[in-house]
């Protein structure tokens, strides 16, 4: 499969019921993979969590979520020879007028931090 990049997720999306995605990041930093990637055009990636409320002072949870979302893409990058920084929103409304988009830091040849 070719991939054009990545589409994130939250779960307070209205389409997300438990479906939609290809990789669930929950709260707690778990990673949960559906069986088998459904668009053949991009990777969806679901982020636990409503990100339509300020994350100005992120939490360690959060912290901890992007983190694992970030190296989590990199895997995936490097796996379908994608570039990591196509990363693009599901809709205008999700994952969330708020989501740290700037904490979802990638650096392709640095690695993450």
């Amino acid at each position: 499969m070719t991939f054009e990049g990545f589409i994130i997720h939250h779960s307070s999306c209205s389409s997300i019921n438990g479906t939609g995605y290809d990789f669930w990041i929950g709260a707690d930093g778990s990673v949960t993979s559906a069986p088998l990637l459904t668009d053949p055009s991009y990777i969806h990636i679901c982020l636990e969590g409503d990100f339509n409320r300020s994350y100005a002072l992120l939490g360690t949870a959060e912290k901890q979520q992007l983190f694992i979302a970030s190296k989590l893409i990199l895997k995936l990058s490097r796996q379908y020879a994608i570039s990591p920084l196509f990363l693009y929103p599901h809709t205008e409304e999700c994952p969330g007028k708020e989501f740290p988009w700037n904490e979802l830091v990638i650096y392709p040849t640095h690695g993450y931090h």
